[in-house]
C-alpha cells in the first residue's frame, strides 16, 4: 500500500512542485505585508503626537479632503483607529477600493493607500501566476493552474502522511529529528519528511481554505460542509490578503445581508434640489463619538453613508464587526446587528480569511503560518533534490 502511495505522491510532486513553490513562497511574502509597509513608509500610516491636541472634526477634516478631490471622486467613509497616533483611513467612491490616510490634527493629506509592488507582484504571483484577470472574475488559466496545483498539493500533504507514517513509537521519534551531523544528504531528507510533518496541519488549513476562490464548486462544497449555502459567483477575489486592493478593515458587507439593513432606505441619497444639498458626512463626528461611547474596547470604528462598523481586534474571525445603521438626516442610530447575530456566510467567509493567512490566532499563529509557507515552498525542492539523487545512483 505504501508502495502506491509513495507513486502518487512522487509523480503528483514532480510535475506540480515548482508551482506550490512559487505559491507558497509568494504566500509567505504577503504574512507580514502590512508590517513592512509600516515600517518602510511610517510617514504614511502614522501622524506626529499632539500632547492635548484633539483631531478635527470630521466634516471639517473631510471637507478638506473632498476640496482636493477631483469632481468625480467623494468621500464614500472614514476609518478611525484606537491608537491615536495611526492616520485616519478616508475611503473614496472611485477606483474601486480606494482609499488616502489623512492627519486628523491637521488634515494634510498624506498620501494615498497603494499595494507596494513588490507585494502588488507577490499577490499576483499567489493568486494567478501572473495571469491576466478580467475585471469581475472570468476564466483565467494562472487562477486554474494555482487551484489545481492547491488541490493536488493536498493530496501530496496526504500521501505524504502514508508513506511517512511509523510503525513503532522509537521510528516515531527518529522520524521527527533533523539530523545535521550526518551529511547534506541526510539533512534534506530529515527536512523534507520531519519539517513537512511539523507544518502540515497549517499547509492544510491554508491550502483548503485556499481552494474556494479557485473553484466555485468547492466553494459552494466548503461552505455546504459548515451549513452555508452559497450563490455562484463568477470571481472572488482574494483579501487579505487576503488580497488587490483592500477594503478598510471593518467594511466587509456578509453574504445575505439585507441592504437596508446598512444603508436605510432613502438614507445617504442625495437630496432634492429645491432642498440645500448637505456634505455626506456632516453627522459622522456625532456617530463615531457615540459609537465609540458604547464600544470602549474598539479596534476602529468605520463610518460610511449610513451605516458603520465596529472591529474589535480579538483572536478568531479578524473580519469580524459589530454593525450599525443611523439617521443620515440626523446622526441618530437606529439599529445595530452585532457579529454574533450575523449570517453564517459572513462569519464563515471571515473566519476562511483569518485561518487562510494565520491571523485568528494574533502574532503567534502569523509566525507559524509564515514559517509553514515557508517550509511548504521548501518541500518540493528537498524533494526534487532527492528524487535526483537517487536517479543518479540507479543510474550509476
Amino acid at each position: 500500500m505504501k508502495k502506491i502511495f509513495r507513486k502518487i505522491h512522487l509523480w503528483l510532486s514532480v510535475p506540480f512542485g515548482l508551482i506550490v513553490t512559487l505559491v507558497c513562497f509568494s504566500g509567505a511574502m504577503l504574512v507580514f505585508e502590512k508590517e513592512v509597509n509600516e515600517l518602510m513608509r511610517p510617514e504614511l500610516y502614522f501622524v506626529e503626537s499632539q500632547s492635548g491636541g484633539k483631531p478635527l472634526p470630521m466634516e471639517q477634516l473631510l471637507e478638506k479632503v473632498s476640496a482636493g478631490l477631483p469632481d468625480s471622486v467623494q468621500v464614500t467613509g472614514v476609518t478611525v483607529f484606537t491608537d491615536q497616533d495611526r492616520a485616519y483611513q478616508v475611503s473614496l467612491s472611485k477606483p474601486r477600493r480606494a482609499s488616502m490616510y489623512v492627519d486628523q490634527y491637521t488634515g494634510e493629506v498624506k498620501g494615498r493607500s497603494e499595494r507596494a509592488p513588490f507585494f502588488s507582484f507577490m499577490f499576483r504571483l499567489h493568486r494567478w501566476l501572473l495571469d491576466s484577470v478580467t475585471p469581475g472574475g472570468g476564466f483565467s488559466w494562472g487562477k486554474t493552474i494555482v487551484g489545481i496545483s492547491t488541490l493536488l498539493f493536498v493530496v501530496i500533504l496526504i500521501t505524504g502522511v502514508v508513506v511517512w507514517w511509523p510503525r513503532t513509537k522509537k521510528a516515531l521519534r527518529q522520524s521527527l529529528k533533523i539530523s545535521v551531523r550526518h551529511g547534506g544528504r541526510r539533512f534534506w531528507y530529515d527536512l523534507h519528511v520531519a519539517g513537512g510533518m511539523y507544518v502540515l496541519l497549517f499547509l492544510l488549513a491554508m491550502a483548503l481554505t485556499g481552494l474556494t476562490w479557485s473553484f466555485p464548486w468547492y466553494r459552494a462544497a466548503f461552505y455546504g460542509a459548515f451549513g452555508v449555502k452559497t450563490e455562484q459567483q463568477g470571481g472572488s477575489s482574494h483579501g487579505g490578503g487576503a488580497s488587490q486592493g483592500k477594503r478598510p478593515q471593518g467594511e466587509q458587507r456578509t453574504q445575505g445581508e439585507r441592504p437596508d439593513k446598512q444603508h436605510p432606505q432613502g438614507e445617504g441619497r442625495r437630496q432634492p434640489d429645491s432642498a440645500p444639498a448637505l456634505p455626506l458626512f456632516v453627522h459622522w463626528q456625532r456617530v463615531y463619538e457615540e459609537l465609540n461611547r458604547l464600544c470602549p474596547d474598539n479596534k476602529q470604528i468605520t463610518v460610511s453613508a449610513g451605516s458603520a462598523s465596529v472591529s474589535y481586534g480579538r483572536l478568531g474571525n479578524q473580519r469580524a464587526a459589530d454593525r450599525y445603521a443611523f439617521d443620515a438626516a440626523t446622526g441618530q442610530l437606529k439599529e445595530a446587528t452585532y457579529y454574533r447575530d450575523q449570517d453564517k456566510a459572513g462569519k464563515l467567509r471571515g473566519w476562511i480569511y483569518s485561518v487562510h493567512v494565520g491571523s485568528w490566532g494574533g502574532l503567534l499563529t502569523r509566525i507559524l503560518a509564515f514559517v509553514a509557507a515557508l517550509m511548504g515552498a521548501v518541500l518540493p525542492l528537498t524533494g526534487y533534490y532527492l528524487w535526483i539523487k537517487r536517479i543518479r545512483k540507479h543510474t550509476r
